[in-house]
C-alpha cells in the first residue's frame, strides 16, 4: 500500500491505522496533530482510522518553545 505522508511517498506491506503509522514513523505517544485526507483527527480517532491506498496524511509534532 502506498500513501503520502507529509508530501512524501510511504510504502507499507501491512494494513495500518493512523496509530500504527505514528508508531512506525517513531512518533509513539508524542503529541501530534494528524490530518487524514484534509480532515483533522482527534487523538482518540488515531487507533480507529484505517489507512487506505492513496491516503494523504499530514503530521505535525507539537513542541513547546519560548
Amino acid at each position: 500500500m502506498t500513501i503520502q505522508v507529509n508530501g512524501s511517498s510511504h510504502t507499507t506491506s501491512v494494513s495500518l491505522t493512523v496509530r500504527g503509522l505514528l508508531d512506525e514513523l517513531g512518533f509513539g505517544l508524542k503529541p501530534v496533530i494528524v490530518e487524514l485526507n484534509r480532515r483533522a483527527l482527534f487523538p482518540r480517532e488515531h487507533a480507529e482510522a484505517e489507512l487506505k491506498e492513496g491516503d494523504v496524511i499530514e503530521i505535525v509534532q507539537i513542541t513547546a518553545g519560548g
